[in-house]
Formats: C-alpha cells, structure tokens, sequence
C-alpha cells in the first residue's frame, strides 16, 4: 500500500515528521530542537534537503522579517558546496549548515510572503484589473498617443512613496531636468519614517524636446 510507505532516518524517525520537525522548530526560534533536527536528516544524507527547506523557509517564513536573511543564506550554501567539494576528513563543511540553521532559528519571522501568494494569486485569477491611469506614459503607445511626454515623465512617472532620497539626489534630479529640458514640475514624494508620514513636494523645471533613458 503506497499509504504505508516510509523512509526512516539514521535513528529511525519518520523522514516526513523529522522534517515537519525541523521548520516548525526553526519557525518557533527553538534552536535545540531545530539543530538537532537538521543533524538527524544531515546524517541521514539528506543536507541537500535540508538546504532546500532553508531556502523556501527564508521566504515563507521569515521573509520581511529580516530581508537579508536570504542573502545570507545563499552565502552559506556557497561556502558549504565549496567546503563540501574539498572531501577534507574534518568536514569543514558543517560550519556554514550549522551556520545557516542557527541563523535562521534565531531571524525574526514574518509569514507575510506566504500569505501574500495566496492572497494575490487568488486575486489575479479572479480579477480583471483596469491598468492605473499612471502607467501610460511616453513608453507606452497609449502615453504617446495622450501627448505624455517628459513633463509628464517627471511629474507622474518617477513619483516614489516609502522614498529614501540620498544626499545629493535633489540636485542630480534638477541637473537630470536640466539636460531634459524640463520645468514647472510639481510632485509630493512620500517618505515614511515609523507611523510618521513625511511629505516632499517637489518643485522643478518645462519642455518635452529630449527623451531619456529612465
């Protein structure tokens, strides 16, 4: 019978619940039980495996929680494939697993992501959404045949909220116009700083004679 199909780990746990284990373990931030774990299933010669569930859990499970988790992640695994192609007795390689499987025990989490693929994979298959008016600017045929050009480019286009304007990015984006050959732009960019909402109104330079790469 397939429903009495088993694979059994190297101490003879259930793979299936050693690895239902193992993330739930990583996701309560249990780094006793997550460890040892991902141990069983290493020794179980299944460490592809588990890096597999680290990558997946890095976004289903911490995600915007701490977004440079799986940067960090990626590093690791490089660094244990590297290590591993070594074959050296120490086994050097179970630094970066090891690594890799207390870092992500000890992230904070956030299930925002998973919760947005079903969320917004749900609305796209039972939704027609009309494009926003702001997408139709001059690099589209629309834009064009609306006369939006540059003006508009500056005005609509490029308008950011959760900015973060860099020292100096005021200035390059009035030389930017310049070259443009853009005036009499106003636009509110908004920034926000904890529940603070903060407004920047922009106010710039008019003429659509240029094109740009942007």
């Amino acid at each position: 019978m397939a429903n009495d199909y088993q694979v059994k780990t190297v101490h003879g746990y259930d793979f299936f619940e050693v690895a239902s284990a193992f993330q739930k373990s990583v996701r309560r931030g249990d780094e006793t039980q997550s460890m040892f774990w991902a141990v069983e299933l290493y020794e179980s010669n299944y460490a592809n495996y588990v890096w597999k569930r680290m990558i997946v859990m890095a976004s289903e499970d911490i995600g915007l929680g701490d977004p440079f988790a799986i940067v960090q992640l990626m590093a690791l695994k490089q660094s244990y494939d590297f290590l591993t192609q070594k074959k050296e007795a120490s086994k050097p390689e179970r630094l970066p697993f090891t690594h890799a499987v207390v870092m992500l025990t000890r992230s904070c989490k956030s299930r925002y992501i998973d919760h947005a693929i079903t969320y917004y994979w749900h609305l796209n298959k039972d939704v027609y959404m009309d494009l926003p008016d702001y997408a139709y600017d001059m690099h589209t045929r629309k834009g064009k045949s609306m006369g939006r050009g540059l003006q508009y480019f500056y005005q609509e286009s490029v308008k950011i909220n959760n900015a973060n304007r860099i020292p100096g990015e005021d200035e390059m984006e009035a030389a930017a116009m310049e070259v443009d050959k853009v005036s009499g732009v106003e636009r509110i960019d908004i920034s926000y700083s904890g529940d603070e909402v903060v407004v920047k109104s922009k106010s710039k330079k008019k003429s659509d004679e240029q094109t740009t790469l942007f």
